[in-house]
C-alpha cells in the first residue's frame, strides 16, 4: 500500500478524536469510541455490495423457519460476517432527529452477526452511545467516518472522469492502519501499553527465532500457531507473515491457522476485530477471550496441539484467583500443571504472586510429539523465571522438567528498556521438542543486551529498539551455535544442583537445679510434678549427667509407675531440665546392632547446593566442604532435592578493569594537596 495514503488515513482517523470527542472524553478514553467505530465503518464498507442479498436471504430463512441462519447469511454476504438490519451507515447519516438516530444506530448494531456482536460487547461500545447522542456527537462521528476524502472500503472510488479518485484498501492494508491506530493509542496510554502490546521489534525477533532454524524443512502444508496471552494479536499476525514469507522464498504453499486466548475484554475485541478486518474470519473465530476466559484456569483449547507458539505472558501478576478455581494448591488435578517425570510426580505450581512460568507450562502441554518438526516455542520472561524458587518448588520444578526433557534450546537476554511499561531485564526463551543433533543435551545463552538502536524519543519506558541489523545479529549468533563473547553453550546439567540437608547431632545434658525445678512447678500441672520427681530421682547424683542414660532410666521408671505421659508432656519435662552442650554426647534417636542413629539438632541444620556436574558427586563435595569443619555431620538422604537455576550474571560477568597504581597514587597526592589547601584556609580564617 502507498505509504503516503496509509499515513493520510491514520492521521485523518486520529484527527476525528480531537474534532468530535475533545470536550466529551479525556484523551486516554478516545480509543473507547474510535477503535470500535473504525471497525464498524470498515465492516459496513465491505458489506455494502451484498447488503440486498443478505436482506433477501434473511427474509427467506425467516419464512422457512430456519433457526441456524449464520452459515447461509455468511454465504450471502460473501464474508465471515454480515448485517441483517435494514440500514447502512450512509442511511443513518441522513437522520436529522437525534433520538431517531440513536434508535436506528442501535438497531443497526444489533443487526451484525454474532462474531461482530462479541467484538462490540467486549469493546463495551453500546455504553458510549448515550453520551455521544446526548452531546449530539453521534451524527457528526458517523459523518466524519463517511468523509468523501478518505476510503475505508476495499473498493476504489471513481472520479467524475472515470479514473480512480481513491484507491481501495485491501484487507492487509486496512489491518495495518488499524494496528497503527492501536499502537498510537497504546503509546498515549504508555503506562498500560506493555500489558497488552509487545513492541514489534521484539515480536519480529521471536518470530525469526522460532522459524529460521527449520525454514528449509517447511513443507507445503497446514501449520497451527498459538498464543495463550495473545493481547491484540500482534504476535500471531507477525508470526504468520514471517512463516508465509519464508515459505514463499522456498517455493512452498502453506496454510496458516491462528489460535489465541486473551482475558482482557477490550484487548480481545481489538484482536478479533483486527483479524476480521484482515479477512481472516476463521482465525477470528479461533480467538477466545473475555474476563471469564483465563488461560490458566479455563483453557480454551484442551487437547489441542500446535506447531508454533509464541507469547508475552503477564509477569509479576497474581494468579491467586485462578489457583482457587483450579482447586487450590493441594487440589489441582489439571494435567498441565501436575506431571509425571522420571518416576516421580512433579508439581509445576508457582507462587501465586507471579504466574508467568505457568503460561509456558500451558504451551508446553500443547506441543506436537508425532510430527517431524514437533513444536517450537518463543516466550518473553523477566529475570525471575531464571532463578526464583528453591529446589522442589514450582518454578525450579518447571525449569527442571524443561531442561531434563531437553526442550530448552536457548535464552536471549534483551537490552534494558525494550518494553513500554518496564525497564527491567527481559529474556526470550526458545524451546523445541525436536532439537537438532548438535544441540541435544545443550543450552545456548545469548547476551544481546548491547545490541540495540536508541530511540530519538522515549515511548513510555521504552528508549531503544532492535534494528533489523540487531535482529539479524542475534539470529546469526543463535544459528551459529558457537562460543563467543555474547554466546555461551552449556550442557543441560550445568544448571542443575542437588540441594542437600546437612544434619548435626543434638547434644544435651541433664541439668537439675533449684531454679529449673521451681520454674517447672510454676508452669506445669500437678500430675507432671510427680513425673518430674521421678526424673530427678533417675538423675540423682551429679547435677550434670549423660542425657541418653537419664532418658533410659527415666523411661524404665515410668513403666513401673502409674503415671502415663503423652509425647508432648514428656518433651515438656525434658525441655525444663536439659540444655544444649557441645561437649555432651549426641542424643540417640535409634540404636541398631551396626550403628547408632543420632537425633538431629534443628538449630544446627544447614543446606548446601551441590552442582550436578560436581566431580565425585555429593559424597566428594561433602568430604571436601563439610566434614573437615563438622566431623559429626551427616546428610539426610530423604531430604535431598534437585533444583535448576540459570544465572546470566555469572556466565557473562564482565569484571571492571583495575586502576593502575600510578593513577591511584596521582589521585591520593591530588587529594592531599586539596586537603592541605582547605586546612590552610580554615586556620588562616581563624586568625
Amino acid at each position: 500500500m502507498n505509504h503516503k495514503v496509509h499515513n493520510q488515513i491514520v492521521n485523518f482517523i486520529w484527527g476525528i478524536a480531537d474534532d468530535v470527542l475533545r470536550d466529551l472524553y479525556v484523551r486516554g478514553k478516545y480509543r473507547d469510541v474510535i477503535l470500535p467505530m473504525t471497525v464498524i465503518r470498515r465492516l459496513d464498507a465491505v458489506l455494502e455490495p451484498t447488503k440486498q442479498a443478505v436482506l433477501e436471504m434473511k427474509t427467506k430463512l425467516d419464512a422457512a423457519g430456519i433457526t441456524n441462519q449464520d452459515p447461509a447469511l455468511r454465504k450471502a454476504a460473501g464474508q465471515a460476517f454480515y448485517n441483517t438490519s435494514p440500514y447502512t451507515l450512509r442511511d443513518l447519516k441522513a437522520r436529522g432527529n437525534r433520538q431517531q438516530l440513536e434508535a436506528d444506530f442501535r438497531a443497526y448494531l444489533d443487526g451484525f452477526s454474532p462474531n461482530v456482536q462479541e467484538i462490540l460487547d467486549n469493546f463495551e461500545f453500546r455504553n458510549q452511545i448515550p453520551r455521544l447522542a446526548k452531546a449530539d456527537a453521534l451524527g457528526t462521528l458517523i459523518e466524519k467516518f463517511l468523509d468523501p476524502t478518505i476510503n475505508l472500503s476495499p473498493y476504489p472510488v471513481p472520479g467524475s472522469d472515470g479514473t480512480v479518485r481513491l484507491p481501495g484498501l485491501d484487507n492487509h492494508a486496512m489491518g495495518t492502519i488499524f494496528e497503527e491506530l492501536v499502537r498510537r493509542f497504546n503509546e498515549e496510554n504508555n503506562e498500560e501499553a506493555g500489558e497488552h502490546w509487545t513492541p514489534r521489534d521484539a515480536v519480529r525477533l521471536m518470530a525469526r527465532l522460532i522459524f529460521e532454524p527449520i525454514a528449509d524443512q517447511i513443507e507445503s502444508a497446514t501449520y497451527l500457531l498459538y498464543d495463550g496471552a495473545c493481547g491484540t494479536g500482534g504476535m500471531l499476525t507477525v508470526a504468520e507473515e514471517t512463516l508465509l514469507q519464508l515459505a514463499k522464498e522456498r517455493g512452498k504453499q502453506v496454510s496458516v491457522h491462528l489460535f489465541g486466548q486473551e482475558i482482557n475484554a477490550e484487548t480481545y475485541a481489538i484482536c478479533k476485530a483486527d483479524l476480521l478486518i484482515k479477512g481472516e474470519g476463521e482465525a477470528a473465530d479461533n480467538i477466545v477471550g473475555g474476563p471469564e476466559h483465563s488461560t490458566l484456569s479455563n483453557d480454551a483449547f484442551p487437547g489441542r496441539t500446535f506447531d508454533f507458539m509464541l507469547s508475552n505472558p503477564p509477569y509479576g501478576k497474581s494468579w491467586k484467583s485462578d489457583l482457587e478455581r483450579l482447586g487450590g494448591k493441594t487440589g489441582i488435578k489439571d494435567q498441565r500443571f501436575v506431571v509425571q517425570h522420571r518416576g516421580e510426580e512433579l508439581s509445576l505450581i508457582t507462587r501465586t504472586s507471579d504466574g508467568q512460568l505457568m503460561f509456558l507450562v500451558n504451551m508446553l502441554s500443547k506441543m506436537k510429539h508425532d510430527t517431524p518438526l514437533g513444536s517450537r516455542i518463543a516466550e518473553v520472561h523477566n529475570g525471575s523465571s531464571l532463578f526464583t524458587g528453591d529446589a522442589g518448588q514450582g518454578e525450579s520444578n518447571i525449569r527442571r522438567w524443561i531442561i531434563e526433557n531437553d526442550w530448552l534450546e536457548a535464552i536471549v537476554a534483551l537490552p534494558l528498556n525494550m518494553f513500554y511499561n518496564t525497564g527491567i531485564a527481559t529474556y526470550i526463551w526458545v524451546l523445541t521438542n525436536r532439537k537438532p543433533e548438535r544441540r541435544k543435551g545443550k543450552v545456548q545463552l545469548i547476551d544481546a543486551t548491547e545490541w540495540f538502536k536508541p530511540l530519538r524519543k522515549n515511548l513510555g519506558k521504552k528508549n531503544c529498539e532492535l534494528s533489523l541489523e540487531d535482529i539479524r545479529r542475534i539470529c546469526d549468533a543463535f544459528l551459529a551455535f558457537e562460543e563467543t563473547a555474547q554466546s555461551k553453550v552449556f550442557p543441560n546439567e550445568a544448571f542443575g544442583y542437588w540441594k542437600i540437608t546437612v544434619e548435626r547431632p543434638l547434644r544435651l545434658r541433664t541439668e537439675i537445679t533449684p531454679d529449673a525445678l521451681a520454674a517447672f512447678k510454676r508452669t506445669a500441672d500437678e500430675r507432671l510434678h510427680v513425673a518430674a520427681e521421678q526424673l530427678i530421682g533417675c538423675a540423682s547424683g551429679p547435677a550434670q549427667m549423660d542425657f541418653n542414660l537419664v532418658r533410659e532410666q527415666f523411661g524404665a521408671a515410668l513403666k513401673r509407675s502409674e503415671v502415663k505421659l503423652k509425647p508432648s508432656e514428656l518433651n515438656q519435662i525434658f525441655a525444663a531440665f536439659t540444655k544444649r552442650d557441645e561437649a555432651a554426647e549426641p542424643v540417640n534417636k535409634k540404636r541398631t546392632r551396626d550403628r547408632v542413629e543420632y537425633e538431629p539438632d534443628p538449630e544446627l541444620r544447614d543446606t548446601e547446593q551441590v552442582p550436578l556436574l560436581e566431580p565425585g558427586g555429593i559424597e566428594a563435595f561433602f568430604d571436601r566442604e563439610v566434614r573437615p569443619h563438622a566431623p559429626d555431620a551427616w546428610i539426610d538422604q530423604e531430604a535431598t532435592k534437585i533444583g535448576y537455576e540459570i544465572s546470566f550474571t555469572r556466565y557473562f560477568y564482565k569484571p571492571q578493569k583495575l586502576r593502575s597504581l600510578d593513577d591511584i597514587r596521582t589521585d591520593i597526592v591530588s587529594l592531599e594537596k586539596e586537603a592541605e589547601g582547605l586546612l590552610s584556609e580554615i586556620i588562616g580564617g581563624g586568625q
